[in-house]
């Protein structure tokens, strides 16, 4: 990629930018709102539906009204950048290493991307990337705010994705529009992603290195306690079913209940997390001080049809973390023979054993060099302006869509964000102040990584 050298800022050009952020700032927190009342969930990230009942009992606006990705490309559209939509390419993803498993679930809702071109190319260039699929949001009953209502409450702007990560996404526009405002681009091609499925399989962001979109360094403003991440856990997303022998509960001594079988089956996975949590010390050193790095997931159970017989089938499934560098290939094929090796030994499963479907995340982990990087230097020095204080960096037990750059890119791979709590839990909320931090430094970090040139030919 570019080979330029990177430029310091004067004060007085880091000074503006941090004062354009702070004057556009309400409109930021608006617009980021704006995006929490989309939502977004799986599967619902682009058609047009009429607003639902949660807007009305909020006496919003009851309209016609595009859903989230088409909102912001019309966004990226209407600031000039080159905006291109796709679709998911089953075919090409599945012959990928990396690709998550399709199944009925999987969303249909096309990547956005605007790329911004610059009059001549003087700086690096860079890829901004978020993700815009939220998780669901469980009993309403649980919340404070109903979590479409992105209510404001001294330092914390609530609702489902606010944290993860649609302020992120605000973020990455409205550095845009900071330099904008000073009548300022990037004098490098910067590439503007809003991607689905990074919650379910990781295949949005992967799909856009499949068509070919890379840069000099990414950065993805996930919710990171403005820290940048070092190390990435890699996932799996797997579904167990066993099957039982129905019978009336007066003669259950001679049927086989299916939900008994599968808490057996739960029992021997727990010792398989452990196991893989014994080996931190040699798998990873920056999951040495973790207490349990690798987290096996039930995420859901359903089984059984009548409460007075005996269930007929039972299914479970599950998440669980793998260390970097070790490949889903081969994670998979040891829960699949740790599983079988069990069954072999109970009574009921031997002859009726249970059977594994992998159905959604199959990625690895990643690392950052320990000698980090410029674009980690750059970002480190953005960050200091920005807060005040050295740019921190550790380890998490999630997934991130930076493991496509760092693993099949293998450009520096960024992902820094605010201070949040609650995602994937009830009163998901981000720190408003945080968030115009982190906005400022992404603005500070384009503007050193790109260059900066006129907006207007001089």
């Amino acid at each position: 990629m570019a080979s330029h050298e990177l430029q310091p800022l004067d004060a007085s050009l880091e000074n503006r930018l941090a004062q354009a952020v702070e004057e556009n700032f309400d409109a930021q927190i608006k617009y980021t709102q704006d995006l929490i009342r989309f939502g977004g969930q799986r599967g619902h990230e682009f058609e047009a539906s009429t607003a639902s009942s949660i807007f009305i009992m909020f006496s919003l606006e009851d309209t016609l009204c595009p859903r989230i990705q088409a909102h912001i490309s019309s966004q990226l559209s209407s600031r000039g950048y080159e905006v291109t939509q796709f679709d998911m390419d089953e075919a090409a993803l599945s012959q990928h290493v990396g690709a998550g498993k399709f199944s009925k679930e999987h969303s249909k809702a096309p990547i956005v991307v605007g790329v911004h071109k610059p009059r001549e190319t003087k700086g690096k260039s860079l890829i901004l990337n978020a993700h815009v699929d939220i998780v669901p949001t469980g009993p309403l009953d649980l919340w404070t705010h109903h979590p479409s209502d992105p209510v404001i409450e001294g330092d914390w702007l609530y609702g489902r994705g606010g944290a993860d990560m649609l302020g992120g996404s605000a973020a990455n526009l409205f550095a845009l529009d900071a330099l904008r405002s000073l009548g300022l681009q990037p004098a490098a091609e910067v590439t503007v992603q809003s991607v689905v499925e990074e919650e379910s399989t990781g295949n949005g962001t992967l799909m856009t290195h499949l068509k070919g979109y890379t840069a000099d360094a990414v950065l993805i403003p996930e919710p990171e306690e403005e820290m940048l991440v070092r190390a990435n856990v890699g996932v799996l997303w797997f579904q167990i079913e066993v099957r039982g022998q129905p019978v009336h509960v007066r003669e259950m001594g001679k049927g086989a209940n299916a939900i008994d079988a599968i808490y057996r089956v739960i029992t021997n996975l727990r010792e398989l997390e452990e196991t893989w949590n014994s080996q931190k010390v040699s798998k990873s050193a920056h999951f040495r001080s973790e207490a349990h790095p690798i987290n096996l997931n039930v995420g859901k159970i359903a089984g059984g049809d009548w409460a007075s017989s005996v269930p007929a089938w039972c299914t479970i499934d599950c998440r669980i973390a793998l260390y970097p560098g070790v490949s889903a290939a081969s994670a998979a094929q040891e829960i699949e023979s740790h599983v079988a090796a069990f069954a072999a030994t109970d009574p009921y499963l031997k002859n009726t054993p249970p059977k594994i479907t992998f159905n959604g995340f199959f990625a690895e982990g990643y690392e950052l060099p320990a000698s980090g990087s410029a674009a980690e230097d750059c970002l480190a020095s953005a960050h200091e302006r920005a807060t005040g204080a050295p740019l921190k960096t550790f380890m998490t037990a999630g997934y991130l869509d930076t493991r496509v750059h760092a693993l099949y890119d293998k450009i520096p791979a960024l992902c820094y964000g605010p201070v949040s709590e609650g995602i994937h839990g009830f009163d998901e909320r981000v720190s408003v102040k945080s968030l115009r931090r982190v906005t400022v430094a992404i603005a500070l970090f384009l503007a050193r990584w790109c260059g900066v040139e006129s907006v207007e030919a001089e």
